[in-house]
């Protein structure tokens, strides 16, 4: 439980270094060994964690913490992903959107937008800090009152979810269940005696549950001695440092008790650190008394996370490793297709649409990076497909035949909520159905996972089936959800789908951005919007059935409705959807748009660049470390609304400068809600608005770009409102298959009291029970308990989305909160897979290195699974030779590598059934250890295996660590 330590390396101390003299190239010097190429990169996403530091807390954070491991595990394996295809990583500078754009290779020649990379760390350091909120009294989540052992259980549960998630390609589930065990797992260091011990290494048994946790003091063995000051600079007895006791503070939030003669925590929220012994221990800030002590907790801390890091990436592979990072072409296609009788026209579009995106866009940066299919009928829906290969995904929908449906609705939001809950966060989900939903009482869920994901839903609407009189449902739900999430309702003919189709290629990009958006009942209005000189492809959207519009340029020159090839661009329309592309040429500067109907309308400017932002609603919480954490549900009615936003710029956001920030509603005239800014550094922006907009809204951003001096003007497509009610929940723990999770969560109204109606919902349709209603008084929360029961035979790694709403009884309003639960088998093999070099012919190799070129060496190895349950994979992590094994059934598997003597390393890396990693590291260089893995413990310490030679390993330590000297 500790206010987020910090890595050494923090932007102001940066500044003081360079005010202080020192060049930038001295400064790259400082902080890099050779082998790391732009390690200022390191720097570039650190000071995204200073939304969530403390309030009032130190300097130190556990988010800069995690950045500066991720960071480094990242530029780690993106160097190893592009040697291996004979590339270079070498980013253009610093920022997170050059080192994305380095990342993905040479096919990323375009620009990639970083909003996902960005995203990704920010899931991670989120749930980081939220252990300081959510478990505050927990002493296992801080390994605090020697709860050593039920901390590395936290770690160890932890890390299990995390490998049977991305198994599965959960990536946002693992992403949440790091930042949790990172947490954890750091607080040990400053938590813990291990530094005062003398240990320079981590303790890597804390992630290796095979092996035990050893020399724990006593619960009758005092520890301390007291400290009337409450900061000393020996507070452990001279005795439990001489038997190398591993002890750790008491910390109590709402009691003073604590075994006789133990340490403390310390620090004013500690109730214990005024028993004697008085004082603590803790490192969780740098004090006069601690400075030494606090530097070497965070420098473990750090390296214990790269280790973590380093076993996660051995069992998800380079790929997936990257892909749980949030490194990937931003471009995902997500279709969900009708598939009842009528729909045999509209599959066969939807088949030409994903089959023209295959075939155009592949070698680009816009070549997606995953494909999503969710066939729907009545009464089925499903199953999803997901994949990052793009035969399959044609193979898949090729087979989509039309057929049945009995009932003229169709399950069309079920298979729109299989596919929101699948889809990464911010995706462009594309529905074709020419029928009204059958499950329409899934409407507010799919709001709620609209505005939880981000994600942006256009539904292509052929025809429009007579109804049934019994049901509510119309097709203005569709175009509700639509408005809701930014997206498109196009209704058109059958015979016309193929004309309507071309915003999916549109929007199936790496760096798709939304420059306006509004919708309007009826009426003439004149809309105004700023294009920058970065956009490429502007394209307006207007969906209407009757209208009347003229399109001027900041020059004057104007272009009408009528004018489908005009001076400004090309019109487009076909059924309710206006389709205008602007020409390349004098777009910079004020566009407006006159628009004239008596039916109802939505606008849409969008563009390609890099130049966007993300963001979270944000609610302080107090405690001994407060913070700030994302709202999951919709802010608070009656308060000012707090932003965090995340902006970035073609060169990082060194190269932008924000302007104006604000709110604005999106179906009605009304002024932007502008909101006071404070810079967090980083491009990471705070804002406050005082007076919040009554209905939806949306965030609208202004701003500089340095790179061409010009303005911009971006906007979010998610709607939001305002909530009196408000729902908590946390999930604390996975569950399995088979057994029962009890959820507790709160409901709070600050509206009139009364009977609220409760409905939860989860993707998978496994059993809950919950209370369908409640009884709420103004101001005060009312305790409930949800239970959900996944099925014994659910597969290890399935991740549940669980929405629970509120709505008081008139339906007048109502909050909603969205969550995941992993289903995890729980396992008991924690045994490494273990490698025996057996022999290396490398005699024939010459001393002089320049003729190594005309030589080869071999090596040949023995892998075996200790216990039992086999090895699922081998992969070759480091060499340019030839590399082979025999069959992984094989009880011990062979494996042979040969390679020029130029090439002087091998390592390749073993993960059994249920993830546990052994790596196989050789050198012909130097004599390094041939067997792994390696194990630490007290007293001896040492790191496992980073599969790294071992002066490299202490050089990227140095490097991250070097502001605190």
């Amino acid at each position: 439980m500790s206010p987020f330590l910090q890595t050494s390396i923090s932007p102001s101390r940066l500044a003081v270094r360079i005010s202080a003299g020192l060049s930038y190239g001295q400064l790259r010097e400082t902080i890099m060994c050779p082998t790391l190429a732009a390690a200022l990169g390191v720097l570039a996403l650190l000071q995204s964690s200073l939304a969530f530091v403390p309030i009032g807390g130190g300097a130190s954070t556990h988010v800069s913490i995690t950045g500066t491991a991720v960071l480094q595990k990242l530029k780690e394996t993106c160097k190893a992903v592009a040697e291996s295809s004979g590339d270079e990583f070498n980013p253009t500078g610093p920022s997170a959107e050059e080192l994305v754009q380095a990342c993905l290779g040479p096919t990323a020649t375009g620009e990639v937008s970083a909003a996902k990379f960005r995203a990704a760390l920010q899931e991670i350091y989120v749930q980081n800090g939220l252990v300081d909120r959510d478990f505050v009294n927990s002493a296992a989540h801080h390994f605090n009152s020697e709860a050593f052992l039920e901390g590395r259980a936290l770690i160890t549960e932890g890390v299990v979810s995390i490998k049977a998630n991305i198994r599965n390609q959960n990536f946002q589930a693992a992403r949440e269940m790091l930042g949790r065990v990172l947490h954890t797992l750091q607080d040990f260091y400053s938590h813990s005696n291990w530094v005062e011990l003398g240990y320079t290494e981590p303790y890597g048994n804390l992630i290796h549950p095979d092996l035990p946790i050893e020399n724990i003091a006593a619960k009758d063995t005092p520890t301390c001695n007291d400290c009337a000051g409450g900061t000393c600079p020996d507070p452990i007895l001279a005795n439990i440092l001489q038997e190398k006791k591993l002890t750790s503070g008491y910390m109590g939030i709402f009691s003073n008790e604590k075994p006789k003669g133990k340490c403390s925590h310390g620090g004013a929220a500690d109730l214990t650190s005024a028993v004697v012994p008085r004082g603590g221990i803790s490192k969780d800030e740098r004090r006069p008394d601690n400075g030494a002590f606090h530097a070497a907790a965070v420098k473990l801390a750090t390296s214990a996370s790269l280790q973590l890091l380093e076993d996660i990436r051995g069992a998800a592979g380079d790929s997936d490793f990257l892909r749980l990072m949030g490194i990937a072409r931003s471009a995902v296609v997500c279709f969900v297709v009708d598939t009842t009788g009528s729909m045999s026209d509209d599959i066969a579009e939807a088949r030409s649409v994903i089959y023209d995106i295959i075939n155009s866009r592949k070698g680009t940066q816009d070549e997606p990076s995953e494909y999503i299919l969710v066939p729907f009928n009545d009464p089925a829906f499903g199953p999803m497909t997901r994949t990052t290969d793009p035969e399959v995904m044609k193979r898949k929908i090729s087979a989509l035949k039309a057929n049945g449906g009995g009932d003229i609705p169709e399950m069309c939001l079920s298979g729109l909520q299989l596919a929101m809950t699948g889809a990464p966060a911010s995706s462009h989900i594309y529905v074709f159905t020419d029928a009204i939903a059958k499950d329409i009482d899934l409407k507010d869920t799919i709001v709620a996972l609209i505005r939880s994901t981000k994600s942006t839903v256009s539904f292509f609407m052929t025809g429009a089936r007579r109804r049934r009189r019994s049901l509510r449902a119309s097709f203005d739900d569709y175009k509700d959800l639509a408005l809701a999430s930014g997206g498109q309702a196009i209704q058109v003919s059958k015979g016309k789908l193929p004309e309507a189709t071309d915003v999916i290629l549109d929007t199936s990009t790496s760096a798709l951005v939304t420059v306006l958006q509004r919708s309007r009942s009826s009426g003439e209005e004149t809309f105004t919007f700023l294009l920058d000189e970065s956009l490429k492809n502007i394209t307006l959207y207007i969906t209407a059935t009757s209208i009347t519009f003229t399109l001027t340029n900041p020059a004057g020159v104007k272009q009408s409705n009528t004018e489908l090839n005009g001076h400004l661009g090309t019109i487009q329309n076909v059924g309710n959807l206006w389709r205008i592309r602007l020409d390349a040429d004098n777009q910079t500067g004020l566009w407006k748009i006159k628009m004239l109907s008596s039916q109802p309308y939505t606008l849409k400017v969008t563009g390609q660049n890099i130049i966007t932002f993300i963001y979270d609603f944000v609610a302080p919480y107090g405690g001994p470390h407060p913070g700030y954490a994302p709202i999951t549900g919709r802010p608070q009615a009656g308060q000012p609304a707090t932003l965090l936003l995340s902006v970035m710029g073609r060169k990082g956001p060194s190269s932008i400068t924000v302007g104006e920030v604000g709110l604005i509603p999106v179906s009605r005239a009304e002024a932007i809600s502008n909101g006071s800014t404070t810079d967090m550094g980083n491009g990471d922006i705070l804002v406050k608005v005082d007076t919040v907009p009554q209905g939806e809204f949306v965030v609208m951003l202004t701003g500089m770009d340095s790179v061409s001096n010009s303005q911009f003007q971006r906007q979010s497509t998610t709607q939001m409102s305002v909530s009196k009610v408000t729902i908590k929940a946390v999930v604390d723990s996975s569950v399995e298959p088979g057994q029962t999770l009890s959820l507790p969560f709160s409901v709070m109204t600050q509206g009139s009291g009364g009977v609220f109606s409760i409905n939860a919902r989860n993707d998978r349709n496994y059993p809950m029970k919950f209370p369908k209603s409640v009884t709420l008084t103004t101001g005060q929360y009312g305790n409930y308990t949800l239970e959900i029961t996944p099925p014994a035979n659910t597969p290890s790694g399935t991740d549940i989305t669980l929405t629970i709403e509120a709505k008081s009884s008139p339906a007048a309003d109502s909050n909603y909160v969205v969550l995941r639960l992993s289903v995890v088998t729980k396992i008991t093999d924690f045994v490494r897979p273990m490698c025996e070099v057996v022999r290396v012919a490398a005699e024939d190799c010459p001393k002089n290195v320049s003729l190594c070129v005309s030589f080869r060496w071999d090596l040949s190895a023995n892998l075996t699974d200790g216990n039992g349950t086999g090895i699922d994979s081998i992969t070759l992590r480091q060499g340019d030779g030839v590399f082979s094994h025999t069959s992984l059934s094989d009880l011990d598997v062979q494996a042979s590598y040969n390679a020029s003597c130029c090439s002087e390393i091998v390592e390749f890396v073993a993960v059994d059934k249920v993830g546990n990693v052994g790596t196989c590291y050789h050198s012909i260089a130097q004599v390094v250890p041939t067997s792994s893995p390696a194990t630490t413990g007290p007293p001896s310490g040492g790191p496992p295996s980073l599969g790294l030679a071992q002066p490299l390993w202490l050089c990227l330590l140095l490097g991250a660590f070097m502001a605190r000297t």
